[in-house]
């Protein structure tokens, strides 16, 4: 994987209860990296772990290089699926396990 500046993100979207309003998700910063793969580490613990709760939230994990709209990976709490991003066609592709 390529060096550089890389950032490890989770988004959640709590789980609504009736009546309550739509807040959208809230946005929290896991680490910078300086190394991808450590940043990708970081945030498939986060995903792993959540995935194990009991929690009904919906939340979504991905590593971007800093400073990019494109993410180079990213998972989500309701499928067991990692995607990677392939760097020639700018498409998330399934990770082969």
């Amino acid at each position: 994987m390529q060096e550089g500046t890389f950032t490890a993100t989770e988004f959640r979207e709590p789980a609504l209860e009736p009546g309550s309003p739509y807040q959208g998700p809230i946005e929290t910063l896991i680490g910078t990296y300086t190394d991808e793969t450590e940043a990708v580490a970081a945030a498939r613990a986060r995903w792993r772990e959540f995935r194990t709760s009991d929690s009904r939230d919906v939340a979504w994990w991905i590593v971007r290089r800093q400073g990019e709209g494109l993410a180079r990976w990213i998972a989500e709490s309701r499928s067991s699926v990692e995607r990677v991003l392939d760097l020639t066609t700018n498409e998330l592709v399934e990770v082969e396990a």
